[in-house]
């Protein structure tokens, strides 16, 4: 369990239930300021935690479970059983990382456009672009199997260690994890062993987004 897997677990708690990290603190009874980036620091650089107390509150105010906090520090949460009782629905657009590479599907910023795209129901979250993508291949594996859908959101910020969907400029559309990034280079992983890393300048890279969720 690494310290950046429970921020972004608490971040995507957080934007399924169309909050930001201070909103989030606010519904918990917790200082708006609790969840800020800034609190994820000490001042001498270390790694601060959350507190179980913090993790408590946050998890009895949006209703979701222990198994499904710990499903998203792992990245696998399944977005309908987040919660308890009925969640408000919108439909966002689906297609399978294969197409995604495809002319038509993505404008210059990364957005979906076009009809050609199916549809997915998922609970409300925030980002107005946010998109399906169905996995293809084993290269993430064991997080993201073939036939997965993982959640898409261009509006997330991304940070290393994050799991994210790349097209390069050359129109191919991986998902991967972000191990580094620089000035002038971009580092990503394939959890699979048995697959390679890669490494882009990042004038070839055409936009990065961030995963929130993966739906199995």
């Amino acid at each position: 369990m690494r310290h950046d897997d429970i921020w972004r677990a608490i971040d995507s708690l957080a934007a399924e239930n169309g909050l930001s990290a201070s909103g989030l603190a606010r519904k918990a009874g917790l200082d708006a300021t609790a969840f800020n980036p800034s609190k994820r620091i000490g001042p001498d650089g270390r790694a601060r935690w959350p507190s179980t107390e913090s993790v408590a509150k946050v998890l009895g105010a949006t209703g979701a479970g222990i198994e499904a906090f710990a499903a998203l520090v792992s990245g696998q949460a399944a977005l309908p059983s987040l919660s308890r009782g009925p969640r408000p629905t919108r439909r966002i657009p689906l297609i399978g990382l294969a197409q995604a590479g495809g002319e038509g599907f993505f404008d210059d910023a990364g957005f979906p456009v076009g009809g050609s795209w199916d549809e997915i129901s998922l609970p409300e979250i925030s980002d107005p672009n946010a998109y399906a993508l169905e996995i293809s291949g084993d290269s993430m594996e064991p997080v993201f199997r073939d036939g997965d859908v993982v959640i898409v959101s261009p509006a997330s910020p991304v940070r290393r260690g994050d799991r994210v969907v790349v097209r390069t400029r050359l129109g191919e559309v991986m998902a991967k994890e972000l191990k580094r990034q620089s000035a002038k280079r971009i580092e990503l992983g394939s959890l699979n062993p048995a697959h390679p890393d890669y490494s882009f300048d990042l004038p070839d890279i055409a936009w990065l987004h961030r995963i929130l969720w993966a739906s199995q």
